[in-house]
This record gives structure tokens, sequence and C-alpha cells, in this order.
């Protein structure tokens, strides 16, 4: 619970005042010196210390810091309970820090400084200053975070409509790139030198030496850089091919076939959902 740092201070105004706050991590911290100074401009510290002398307030504070703080000091805590409510008594944010190693309320020096607490402990001390400064208060301080959740939600569902435009965009790319080209008559006229050759012009539009022309400096082959999809045509193709030169087909007619084959099964692969899952 501790603030460790403090993200951009935000401030709300409730009831003619400027109240400062901000988030460290998930939890909200309130100004007491901007709440104190509704009530008196001038002697906001005396009017907080006021407030702390109070054993019911050192009991809420203390009960606080046990349920969510596990570095609390219940000894120290116990002292000053124990001292309350005697007319030599006082105790300020600062010394409450030190002796108990309290994270519920923060001190803070310099240009910015003030003291800060939790959202639970400064609602506490606003109904104590005022309840109906506390009832305007908590109004703000929702409207605030409602406005905030709205924001994520709509940055959401912005990034969430960019990711399906650029999946699509995507998508689009690789159909246009991936399906095989139907080729040309003199391609399919050639004598491939082996069958691997002739299944990779069907499914590539080029034989392995070609494409290691085009590719000097890439890892592997034409086969070790083709996509799932390809890969699925390829194995397709193999079976195919084998069936084909059974039934006694030229190279030149299987070729043709092959071509049209795996153009025809990558543009089903291309647009399966189950597929585009494992992407």
């Amino acid at each position: 619970m501790a603030a460790s740092f403090m993200s951009k201070k935000q401030k709300i105004e409730v009831k003619g005042t400027e109240i400062t706050l901000f988030t460290s991590g998930t939890d909200d911290f309130i100004s007491l010196t901007d709440i104190a100074r509704f009530r008196d401009a001038e002697r906001s510290d005396y009017i907080l210390q006021n407030w702390m002398r109070n054993r019911s307030t050192i009991e809420f504070m203390g009960l606080w810091e046990l349920f969510y703080n596990p570095d609390f000091n219940s000894i120290e805590f116990d002292g000053i309970k124990n001292m309350a409510g005697s007319n030599s008594f006082s105790l300020t944010p600062k010394r409450w820090i030190e002796a108990t190693k309290a994270k519920g309320i923060i001190a803070k020096t310099g240009r910015y400084g003030g003291t800060f607490a939790h959202k639970d402990i400064a609602f506490e001390f606003a109904s104590w200053l005022s309840a109906e400064f506390k009832f305007y208060l908590i109004r703000e301080f929702q409207r605030l975070k409602t406005e905030e959740s709205d924001r994520l939600t709509l940055d959401w569902n912005l990034q969430r409509t960019l990711a399906k435009v650029n999946y699509q965009i995507h998508t689009d790319a690789i159909r246009e790139n991936l399906i095989p080209r139907e080729l040309l008559k003199n391609e399919t006229s050639l004598i491939y030198a082996s069958e691997a050759d002739l299944l990779n012009m069907a499914l590539f539009g080029k034989t392995a030496t070609h494409w290691r022309k085009e590719n000097p400096n890439a890892e592997g082959n034409i086969r070790d850089q083709a996509t799932l999809e390809q890969l699925v045509v390829l194995t397709n193709l193999e079976s195919l091919n084998a069936m084909l030169i059974q039934q006694g087909l030229s190279q030149g007619d299987r070729l043709i076939q092959l071509n049209k084959i795996a153009i025809q099964q990558l543009k089903t692969l291309l647009s399966n959902n189950a597929l585009k899952k494992l992407r």
C-alpha cells in the first residue's frame, strides 16, 4: 500500500475548494491539507492536527494500517492510542509516520507538498470536518474515476479495433503474397531435375535454386521459410503428385494440376478461422 512514487497529480473541485489527489499503483491518495483548507485556508495544519488528537481518529488509522500494512508498528500505535485524549497530547502526520511506519498517510515537503492520505482515511477526515463536504467529495471522486474508467474502456476498444484492422491488412497481404500465381505455359513445359522442384514451382512459383539466388543471405532453404498454410498444402501436393505419377501423367500436366490445387487450397486455408487462431 505504500506510495513509493507519484503518478501525475489530478485535481477536483469540491464546494469551491480545489482538492489534489494522485494514484500510486492501485491506491488513491487525497490531500488532507486541501480538505482542511475548506474549513480554514490559513490554519489547515492546525485543523489536521486537531483531528489527529482524537482517540477515534487514531483507532481508525491504526485499524487501517493493521489491515493493509504488514510493517506497521503496533506497539508504538498502542502507546499513542493510550496517550490520546489527554490535554498534553498532540500528534502530527510526520510523528505518526515515523513512530508507526504508517503508509496510509504521506507527508511531503516542497512546493507541491502537503499531507496526503489513502482515500479511506481522507473520507474519514472529511466526515469529521463536514458531512456535506464529505458527500460532495465522494461524488466528485467517483465522477473522476468513472471518467477514467470510460477513457480506459474507449482506449481498449480503440486498440482492439486497430488490432482487427491491422490483422485484416496483414491477412490481405498474406493472401496477395502467398497464393501461388498461375504458371505460364513455358514454365509448365520445362523439365525439372527433381520432383521436389516440381512441387516448389507448383506452390512457390520458383525452384530452390532460383529462390536461393533471390535470397542469398536467408537461412535454410525455400521450404524452411514456408508459412503454416504453405506447409499444409505442400504435404497435400506430395500425396497428390504421387497419385498423378501412378496415373501416368506427364511432368508438365502434373505441374498444371498441382499449381491449380495449390491456389485453391491456399485460398481456403487463408480464410479458415481455426488457422487464424494459430497465428
